[in-house]
C-alpha cells in the first residue's frame, strides 16, 4: 500500500497535490488503483473526484501534458525526458511532451542577492561594474541576468533558484515510490518502464542542478571544435562558476527560430544547415559526447554564417561500440540491408523476449519500401521514428543513451530542413558513418578489442579456483543456499495469511458471543458480583471484532 511506502509525513501534502491534479485531469481510476486515494482518505484529506467537462474532451496525451505543467518544475522536466523516449511513446505523445516549456516567473533580484553574494565571494557590484537586475530569461531551476566584466566583456549569470534543490529532491522521492507502485499495481503500464524512466530522470535532473557540470560539458565540446571557427561555444568563467552559479560569455546573435532575421541578415541558410548538421554529427559519431537538445532555442546564428550552441544541461554519451552499432544501423537503412538492421535492434533490446522471426519480417518489409529511393530523398529522421515504432509494437525499449541520441538526431534533421527544405541528412551523415566503420575495422582497434577480451578471459580463469573453493566451503558448512523468489506465490501467501487472521478473529468473536450469553444467564451468587457486566463487556468486544472482520472483507474486496 502507498501509505506504508510513504516513509515520511513531510511528503503527504505534496502527495495530495499530485493526486488532486491527476483526478482533475481524468486519472482518478489510476489514483484509486495504486492506493493513493485510500492513503489520503485515511490521512483525513478530502479528494474531489469531479472531472471538468472541458478537460474530459481533451485527448489523453494533452491531458497528461496539462497535468505535468500544473504539477510544477520537476514534472515539466520529467515530461521533457519522456519526450526523448521515442521508443516508449507513439508520435502523438512525443509531440505533446515536446510542447512542455520550462518557463517560470522571475524572482526579484533581491531574493537572489544573498545566495549570489555567497557564491561570488563578494558583492556582485564588486566584480561586475554593470549588472542588469531585470532577468533576461527565467526557468524552473534558474534565471539568467546579463552583466559586464571590467574589460567590457558581456557575460550572463545563470543563477539557481534558492531552495529549489529541496523541492526537487522531495518530488524525486515521491516519483521513485510512485514508479514502484505503478509497476506492481498497474500491469498495463509496466511496458513504459516507470522505474527506469524515473531513474534516468533522477540522474539527468541532479546533473542539471549542478551548473559546474554544465560548464565542464560546454568546455569539453568547445575543445572538440577548437579548429572549427564556424562553431561557437560560450566561454565559461571558472573563477565564479560553481554548483549554483554559471558565468559564461553572452552570445549576441539571431535566435534559431527567427528565420526572417536570418534572411534579413543575408546569411546562407543552406550553409548554416550543413554546418549545424556536421557539428552535431561530429559530436555524436566522432567524439561520442553530444548536445542532446539541439532545438532552435539552443542555437544562434552569427555573422559569417557561424553557429553558436548554448545550454549544455542535457548531454549524451556514446561508447565506441554504440557508435559502431549506430553506424551499422544507419548504413543498413541506407543500403537496404534488413538483416544488419534487425541484428543491431536485437542487440539493443538487451536480450528481451521477442519473436525474432516476426521482427525480421517486419524490418524486411520496412526497408524494402525505401528500395530505389535516391539517397538525398531519404528522410533519416522519419525512418528512425518508424523503425522505433516497430520496436515499440514488440514491447522492446532502447537503452537510455540511444533513446536520447535518436531524439537528438530527429531534432537535428528537423532543424536542418527548417533552414533548407532540400537538406540531405543522409548525405551529410555518410562520411561520418564511413569514418566510424573504418575506425572500428582498423588493425589497432581490432588488436585492442582482442587484448581486452583476452585479459577478461584470463582474469576469469585466474579467479575460477578461488570461486570454486569458496563454493565448496559453503556447501561443506551447510551454508549453501538457493533462493527462489516467486512473487505470485508470495502474494498468494499474503492472502492466505489475511484470510487466516479474519478466521481467527471470527472464531474469537463467536466465542465471545456464546460465552457472554452464558455469563449473562447465570444467576448472580453472593461471592461472584458483576457477572452480567462481564457479559456486556464481552458483547461489546464481539461487536468490535465483527465490525473489524466486515471492514477487512470489504476493504479486501475493494482492493
Amino acid at each position: 500500500m502507498l501509505w506504508q511506502a510513504i516513509g515520511a509525513v513531510r511528503d503527504l501534502g505534496r502527495l495530495h497535490d499530485i493526486a488532486s491534479v491527476l483526478i482533475r485531469y481524468g486519472f482518478g481510476d489510476l489514483v484509486r488503483r495504486i492506493g493513493m486515494a485510500g492513503a489520503l482518505e485515511r490521512a483525513g484529506r478530502a479528494l474531489h473526484w469531479h472531472e471538468p467537462e472541458a478537460l474530459a474532451r481533451l485527448e489523453p496525451p494533452a491531458r497528461v501534458r496539462r497535468a505535468l505543467e500544473e504539477l510544477g518544475p520537476s514534472f515539466v522536466k520529467l515530461g521533457q525526458i519522456l519526450a526523448t523516449r521515442v521508443d516508449l511513446f507513439p508520435a502523438e505523445w512525443i509531440a505533446e511532451f515536446s510542447k512542455l516549456q520550462d518557463a517560470a516567473p522571475a524572482l526579484p533580484f533581491a531574493e537572489l542577492l544573498p545566495q549570489l553574494t555567497e557564491d561570488l565571494g563578494a558583492p556582485p557590484e564588486a566584480i561586475f561594474p554593470r549588472l542588469e537586475t531585470q532577468a533576461l530569461a527565467a526557468a524552473s531551476l534558474a534565471q539568467v541576468h546579463r552583466a559586464w566584466l571590467p574589460d567590457g566583456t558581456a557575460v550572463i549569470l545563470k543563477v539557481r533558484r534558492p531552495g529549489i534543490r529541496q523541492i526537487v529532491e522531495a518530488d524525486l522521492r515521491l516519483l521513485a515510490r510512485l514508479a514502484e507502485i505503478v509497476e506492481s499495481e498497474a500491469p498495463e503500464l509496466r511496458r513504459y518502464r516507470p522505474r527506469e524512466v524515473v531513474r534516468q530522470f533522477t540522474l539527468s535532473l541532479r546533473r542539471e542542478l549542478d551548473f559546474s557540470a554544465e560548464g565542464r560539458s560546454a568546455e569539453r565540446i568547445a575543445a572538440h571544435f577548437a579548429d572549427h571557427p564556424e562553431i561557437v561555444v560560450p566561454r565559461i568563467h571558472w573563477p565564479w562558476t560553481g554548483e549554483r552559479l554559471n558565468v559564461q560569455d553572452h552570445v549576441e546573435g539571431i535566435a534559431g527560430r527567427d528565420l526572417a532575421a536570418v534572411e534579413a541578415a543575408g546569411l546562407d541558410r543552406k550553409l548554416l544547415a550543413r554546418r549545424g548538421a556536421r557539428a552535431v554529427l561530429q559530436m555524436m559519431l566522432a567524439d561520442g559526447f553530444f548536445h542532446a537538445d539541439p532545438h532552435p532555442g539552443n542555437v544562434f546564428y552569427l555573422p559569417d554564417n557561424r553557429i553558436a550552441f548554448i545550454d549544455f544541461g542535457m548531454t549524451g554519451r556514446l561508447s565506441e561500440e554504440r557508435r559502431y552499432q549506430l553506424a551499422v544501423l544507419l548504413h543498413g537503412l541506407v543500403s537496404h540491408d534488413a538483416e544488419k538492421v534487425a541484428e543491431v535492434l536485437l542487440d539493443w533490446s538487451g536480450g528481451a523476449e521477442v519473436d525474432s522471426e516476426t521482427l525480421q519480417t517486419e524490418i524486411d518489409a520496412f526497408v524494402d519500401q525505401y528500395h530505389g529511393v535516391p539517397l538525398k530523398n531519404l528522410d533519416l529522421g522519419a525512418m528512425l521514428s518508424d523503425l522505433v515504432a516497430i520496436l515499440r509494437e514488440h514491447g522492446l525499449a532502447l537503452p537510455p543513451d540511444l533513446a536520447l541520441l535518436i531524439k537528438a538526431f530527429i531534432a537535428l534533421e528537423g532543424l536542418g530542413r527548417q533552414l533548407d527544405p532540400d537538406f540531405d541528412m543522409a548525405g551529410e551523415a555518410a562520411p561520418f558513418l564511413e569514418q566510424v566503420v573504418l575506425a572500428h575495422a582498423a588493425p589497432g582497434a581490432i588488436l585492442q578489442r582482442g587484448w581486452r577480451t583476452f585479459s577478461s578471459a584470463l582474469a576469469l580463469l585466474a579467479g575460477l579456483p578461488q570461486d570454486l573453493r569458496q563454493l565448496l566451503r559453503a556447501a561443506q558448512r551447510g551454508k549453501l543456499q538457493v533462493q527462489v523468489d516467486v512473487p505470485p506465490l508470495k502474494h498468494f501467501g499474503d492472502r492466505l495469511d489475511r484470510a487466516a487472521s479474519r478466521l481467527a478473529i471470527s472464531v474469537v468473536t463467536a466465542a465471545l458471543i456464546i460465552g457472554s450469553a452464558i455469563v449473562m444467564t447465570v444467576e448472580r451468587e453472593p461471592g461472584l458480583p458483576g457477572l452480567p457486566s462481564f457479559g456486556l463487556l464481552g458483547f461489546i468486544a464481539a461487536v468490535i471484532g465483527g465490525i473489524w472482520v466486515l471492514f477487512s472483507i470489504w476493504r479486501g474486496g475493494k482492493g
